[in-house]
């Protein structure tokens, strides 16, 4: 990514306030009633059998980047944190007082990104995410969750979009990046609202408030490639951040925003930024939330990694110059949520090896690579949970260092975030770049395109 004025992490996060654990928490008592609401909601044949069937093997602590980063304390072992969060609910009957549930807010935020990898390695398939996701709900009812989650909802009930980005700043950013692009692509728009089109673009709002040039990349790269595109004037945030406070209600909302959005202006389909939790919650989460038949969107959803694989990899619509590929010895981050929840680590590859001459991949890797850190709302979970953020992301830092890669590609903004956050950490002295600015730099750009000296 090019030079900005702040890193991702740091302008996200929030400042920490006297009870950072517990920001929305009122003095009332419990709702019990609720909590059972949702435990029962949740008590199907899966639930039960994976509260059963446990055998306490330790597969999953090997493969928890928690358990490892802390001398594998078995406290952090995967099934030990579902056993004394969600099997307590049931246990209890959901009969947990405030204090209880403080103490699980540690546990179900501050020790679990929800990667599901550990399901990978459980003989019996048990989905720990899917169960610690049910602890969420369950804090979040009682307004016990992190400050930094907590204010991400409030934004999107009140605006749409979790970063409050009004709508006179978003189209204004996007008339801005189109004048600042022109300069470079001749011709180049970023539309707004445009009917009829093939893709409606939708962003991660920290691109509108911190990293404009994020736009104006895609923009160039769409219009090179003679793309039908347009960003809507709402409903153009594509994240999610309620889904990791474990509000089903909220989270509900910007999925719906972007899928009407869609429909409105008739696209054929969505097109996701380079976010991993984006990509979840429109193309697999948000039908649910939404009731829709099927468990399928509206419109067909896709990421931006797919996009630059048809384009270069697989139709060669985009012509890279071998001169401006990258020499330094490159890596990729495998986001959770593109790669193992996602599928798309096999085009992540063959992108990375159409773009960098030394492409290392890290081990493990594809869909058994290890969680950055960053995930699960631990980014904008904010500055008090920085710390356990870094300690516990040594083990992506090792496997960084292991490859003696200079260059990092993350298709994801909270793994860029984090992955800079610990390049300052550990020292590891790596450049993190997205896909869409390598593109940008190594495209072949036809001469229709090719601004004149006069302006032209």
């Amino acid at each position: 990514m090019s030079e900005q004025a702040q890193t991702g992490a740091e302008a996200t996060e929030a400042k920490p306030t006297e009870d950072p654990k517990a920001v929305e928490a009122p003095a009332a008592p419990v709702d019990t009633k609720k909590i059972q609401q949702i435990l029962a909601a949740n008590n199907g044949a899966r639930m039960r059998s994976w509260l059963n069937i446990c055998a306490h093997c330790g597969l999953c602590a090997e493969s928890c980047f928690f358990y490892l980063a802390h001398d594998k304390d078995p406290k952090l072992s995967p099934a030990y944190k579902v056993k004394v969060t969600t099997g307590e609910l049931y246990k209890r009957k959901g009969k947990v007082d405030r204090a209880w549930l403080e103490e699980a807010h540690e546990v179900i935020w501050g020790q679990c990104t929800m990667c599901r990898r550990c399901s990978m390695f459980c003989p019996f398939g048990i989905d720990i995410a899917t169960m610690i996701g049910v602890s969420r709900a369950v804090c979040n009812s009682q307004g016990v969750l992190p400050e930094g989650l907590a204010r991400a909802k409030q934004n999107i009930i009140e605006s749409g979009n979790q970063m409050a980005v009004s709508e006179e700043d978003w189209t204004e950013t996007c008339d801005w990046m189109a004048e600042e692009y022109a300069e470079e692509i001749a011709g180049l728009e970023i539309p707004i609202d445009k009917k009829g089109v093939k893709y409606m673009y939708t962003v991660n709002p920290r691109e509108p408030a911190f990293y404009p040039q994020d736009l104006g990349q895609m923009a160039q790269i769409l219009h090179v490639a003679e793309e039908s595109w347009t960003v809507p004037r709402q409903g153009w945030d594509g994240t999610n951040l309620a889904m990791f406070a474990g509000d089903a209600a909220v989270a509900a909302i910007p999925v719906r925003n972007m899928y009407q959005a869609a429909i409105d202006l008739e696209a054929e389909q969505i097109l996701m930024t380079e976010c991993g939790h984006a990509y979840r919650s429109g193309a697999f989460e948000g039908p649910y939330w939404l009731g829709l038949p099927g468990g399928r969107p509206p419109v067909p959803v896709k990421h931006a990694v797919q996009l630059f694989w048809e384009y270069i990899v697989r139709d060669g619509r985009i012509k890279i110059d071998p001169a401006k590929m990258i020499t330094e010895p490159a890596t990729l981050q495998d986001p959770c949520n593109v790669s193992r929840n996602g599928g798309l680590w096999q085009m992540m590859r063959d992108l990375a090896r159409a773009l960098c001459t030394d492409f290392r991949d890290m081990d493990p890797n594809c869909e058994y690579n290890h969680c950055c850190g960053g995930g699960g709302g631990f980014i904008p979970m904010g500055a008090e949970f920085k710390a356990r953020r870094m300690q516990s992301g040594r083990i992506k830092a090792e496997q960084i260092k292991a490859t003696g890669a200079k260059i990092m590609i993350s298709p994801c903004h909270n793994c860029f975030d984090q992955l800079n956050d610990l390049n300052k950490e550990y020292e590891l002295g790596i450049k993190v770049l997205s896909f869409k600015e390598i593109i940008t730099e190594c495209m072949i750009i036809p001469e229709k395109f090719i601004v004149s000296d006069n302006g032209d």
